[in-house]
């Protein structure tokens, strides 16, 4: 009796030391399932969450991704990198579309293993559209028809058997996802023609584009993956994601290119080095650095934009006029913006989609276009008594010249120009010196030069 009763004492003591770590083994057996919300437009910062929340959940061995979902859509190209860290992510991943996955958000749900959806959630309209909301030209639907037909194809097929005979059907039928882009597309029983397709949660389950109905996360989780005993993990976006993401915006990465353009302009029509000069090395600064940090702008790429720059000022300084330098610095300077924005291996782009290069040849040309337009409009403005930036100049003075005899006097005169004017110097009339602009394209200097008019303290000038 006393050797049975050590026995269970021993027993109960063994039991009571290890319970800890049995307790702790089963709660390290808990599923992980690492979730993502896509919430808001689908653009660069949405591409970086889902990026590192896909690298974090293979870091900690999770079970399974799974993207909770609810927007109108966005950036193609971003929902291209998306997508396609989707479909070879070594971690299943699931999307539960709470609302709405309307355009870029349908793509990127149709590359996830399995779609769940809110009841009266939808899906689809997917046409490619412009910033005003415009139809895009029928190449970007192409493209557009091509991939989300590709992304339902890469789930593969289903083999069926149908009154003894084998049938190998579409997990997603490639028709239904091009019907969600093309209004021309047409799906039996389905969407007519002229109508772009958006399911509905019943439509989609119907069309296999749905794998069941849940209201919540949890939900999806327990009733339609089958975890039991699972913790979720939640990506929390750091204020550096975020910040890289509003960097890395084609309306941000267009205002920089204006200021970049608009202050080389302005420092070049002033000596020394001033506001312009300081404004235009920020917005470079900016506008390259996340883009090498995330390994799209490689050095080459930044020296080809460098060089432009040099090759600019060497067709002012050096080559009088405005010829090959000049034209090839613009080029290189285009050219070192937009194959920044491009992942491509020394002008290898086989791996870069015709969105990604229309998106950035867009953004830059959207900045050359504003940076003319808002040098035009400053170069009116600046000096002007009613301008914006009539503090700029010193009107006090200026008043009382403008009023004088003696500059009213000056037009038809003539003198020297007593530095280069490129269109801007200085001119020497009558042993006086005043601030030129000229007319008749690069003056150099020495060259002698007439009075055309006077306007906003300045004299214009022509050679004689």
């Amino acid at each position: 009796m006393k050797k049975t009763a050590a026995i269970i004492i021993c027993i109960l003591f063994t039991i009571n030391l290890f319970s800890p770590f049995v307790i702790r083994a089963t709660e390290n057996n808990k599923a992980k399932i690492y979730v993502i919300d896509i919430k808001k437009e689908i653009n660069k910062t949405t591409d970086i969450y889902l990026n590192k929340g896909l690298s974090e959940a293979k870091e900690i061995n999770a079970s399974a991704v799974l993207i909770h979902m609810n927007t109108y859509g966005g950036l193609l190209e971003a929902a291209d990198s998306m997508r396609t860290a989707i479909l070879y992510s070594p971690i299943p991943v699931y999307v539960f579309i709470d609302n709405n996955a309307a355009s870029a958000g349908a793509l990127i749900s149709i590359a996830c293993d399995k779609i769940f959806m809110r009841r009266g959630a939808s899906m689809g309209a997917a046409t490619v559209v412009d910033q005003t909301g415009g139809e895009m030209p029928d190449k970007y639907q192409s493209f557009m028809r091509s991939m989300i037909r590709a992304t339902a194809e890469a789930h593969g097929k289903d083999t069926l058997i149908q009154n003894g005979d084998t049938i190998m059907t579409w997990k997603r039928d490639p028709l239904i996802a091009e019907a969600m882009v093309d209004e021309r597309t047409v799906v039996p029983n389905l969407i007519d023609s002229g109508k772009v397709l958006t399911l509905t949660a019943e439509e989609a389950v119907k069309w296999r584009y749905c794998d069941g109905i849940a209201e919540s996360v949890d939900e999806v989780i327990t009733q339609h993956l089958g975890y039991t005993n699972y913790e979720t993990i939640h990506y929390t976006p750091s204020w550096l994601d975020n910040l890289r993401g509003f960097l890395m915006s084609p309306i941000l990465q267009s205002l920089l290119i204006l200021v970049i353009i608009g202050g080389i302009y302005f420092e070049l029509q002033t000596p020394g080095i001033g506001f312009p000069t300081v404004a235009a090395i920020t917005a470079a600064i900016v506008y390259f650095a996340p883009l090498y940090i995330e390994g799209l702008a490689q050095n080459w790429e930044i020296l080809i934009f460098i060089l432009g720059i040099i090759l600019i000022i060497a067709e002012l300084f050096i080559f009088p006029g405005f010829g090959i330098s000049g034209i090839a610095g613009i080029l290189f300077i285009i050219t070192g913006l937009t194959i920044s924005l491009l992942d491509n291996q020394y002008f290898n782009f086989d791996g870069v989609s015709t969105a990604d290069t229309g998106q950035a040849s867009l953004t830059v040309l959207f900045g050359l276009v504003m940076s003319f337009a808002l040098i035009l409009w400053l170069s009116n403005k600046i000096g002007s008594k009613r301008g914006l930036f009539r503090k700029v100049a010193l009107h006090s003075e200026i008043e009382g010249s403008i009023s004088s005899p003696e500059i009213n006097s000056l037009v038809g005169k003539e003198g020297i120009a007593s530095t280069v004017l490129r269109p801007s110097g200085k001119v020497e009339i009558e042993g006086n010196i005043y601030d030129g602009v000229s007319e008749s394209g690069f003056i150099e200097k020495g060259t002698r030069v007439r009075v055309e008019k006077y306007e906003n303290a300045q004299v214009y000038v022509s050679t004689c």
